[in-house]
């Protein structure tokens, strides 16, 4: 079967060009953002985050104390729905606050709505021209100059940290456009100058929080070992990111809150994301095309859907393909299975049910069947299947195939 190069194929080429954040990683790690600051040569912080997150405490205590006199202000004010029209109030709240870099602090809408707030403050178009192009385009042009630079403090597990695209969002009654749309921005310029990883930061998001999150950045390292641009410095990181994820997430799943259980997954999502989102592209593949499907116009939720779908997406793959099926099962703690496909299997569907997440489509608030075809459709379309592995070609029937068996 054609596959993408194996471990150990010294002769396949490929070229790995990749300006990454610069990684900070501690217990307590967010305490030295004012430090990071200082080596990153900016003065004045805007933290940019939700209403939840900017209320709790064991969260910004740490970072107000991390950032101590460069706190500029807090802008609490980011949703899951990641407005345009939000990041037009939080440039307001930039401009008042004279700030030169933005802190954002939570999950991946909070990074988002920073990157959309860093390409605005660095753009001279007014807002009507910027809703227009982007009700049009679907995305939002970066300036060529400079944009006020991003750190990046994770507390959840989605994985969506070492980034150069971001989504958005925008309604008439948030922003000026004529009717509701959707997009997204990619370029380089907005992968984060750092990102900070503080395991006891992580730890006091709320376990059902962690655990919604935690397939969205457990599947990126995934498929990063199967997609068709992978390489030998991505195998490495995703490898052993898995291991640490895997064995952190089954101890979290059954209750274990002991440090080195947030330190293994806080290290792990960091490992998986090195590499994957680089100016020529990304990593995500298969799993994440079918999650957009899934979530596109539904209000499932990401990462339910991920762990829903990627048992099936991958029982698919390796009917297909070979899929890297015998790295896959090393880096999940099951080399030793007689049938490494089944086994890597059944080892993300353990995870998947340790955590506690729905593991059937009709359990959740998603798609019908009757609408499969029209997702399948959507899937197909998506950016991410340019890189399912070589000799793989999906089509509508299969898609529906998989969804059919996730049902």
């Amino acid at each position: 079967m054609a596959d993408t190069p194996v471990a150990g194929d010294l002769e396949a080429p490929f070229r790995f060009e990749y300006d990454p954040a610069t990684l900070r990683y501690a217990p307590d790690a967010v305490r030295s953002l004012g430090t990071e600051l200082d080596e990153q040569g900016y003065d004045r912080a805007l933290v940019v985050c939700g209403t939840t997150v900017g209320e709790t405490p064991a969260v910004m205590d740490p970072v107000r104390d991390g950032l101590g006199d460069r706190l500029a202000s807090v802008f609490a004010e980011t949703t899951p729905a990641k407005r345009l029209g939000t990041a037009y109030d939080g440039l307001e709240r930039f401009r008042e606050a004279d700030a030169d870099c933005l802190v954002a602090v939570g999950g991946g809408s909070s990074l988002d709505v920073a990157k959309i707030i860093s390409i605005l403050a660095a753009t001279d178009r007014d807002p009507t021209a910027v809703g227009t192009a982007f009700a049009d385009s679907g995305t939002i042009a970066v300036p060529e100059a400079a944009l006020p630079p991003i750190i990046a403090v994770p507390t959840t597990l989605a994985g969506a940290d070492l980034s150069i695209v971001a989504g958005v969002t925008a309604a008439p009654d948030t922003c000026p456009v004529d009717e509701p749309a959707s997009g997204g921005v990619s370029d380089p310029e907005l992968m984060p100058a750092a990102a900070c990883y503080d395991p006891e930061l992580i730890a006091t998001t709320p376990r059902s929080v962690l655990a919604a999150s935690a397939m969205n950045g457990f599947d990126k390292g995934i498929e990063t070992l199967y997609a068709a641009n992978a390489t030998p410095i991505t195998d490495a990181t995703a490898s052993h990111g898995l291991d640490l994820l895997t064995e952190g997430l089954l101890a979290f799943g059954n209750g274990d809150d002991d440090p080195w259980v947030y330190q293994s997954v806080t290290q792990g999502l960091m490992l998986v994301q090195y590499g994957i989102s680089r100016a020529n592209g990304t990593t995500l593949s298969l799993i994440h095309a079918l999650g957009h499907g899934l979530t596109r116009t539904d209000d499932v939720q990401q990462g339910a859907a991920h762990g829903i779908i990627a048992p099936h997406a991958l029982s698919y793959l390796f009917e297909q393909v070979d899929g890297r099926r015998s790295l896959l099962a090393d880096a999940l703690g099951v080399g030793d299975a007689d049938n490494p496909g089944t086994a890597v299997v059944d080892r993300v569907s353990e995870v998947v049910t340790t955590l506690g997440l729905p593991t059937q489509l009709r359990d959740v608030a998603g798609p019908d069947r009757a609408e499969f075809p029209e997702v399948a459709d959507a899937v197909l379309e998506d950016a991410f299947m340019m890189n399912v592995p070589s000799g793989l070609e999906p089509t509508r029937e299969d898609i529906v195939g998989v969804l059919e068996s996730a049902w």
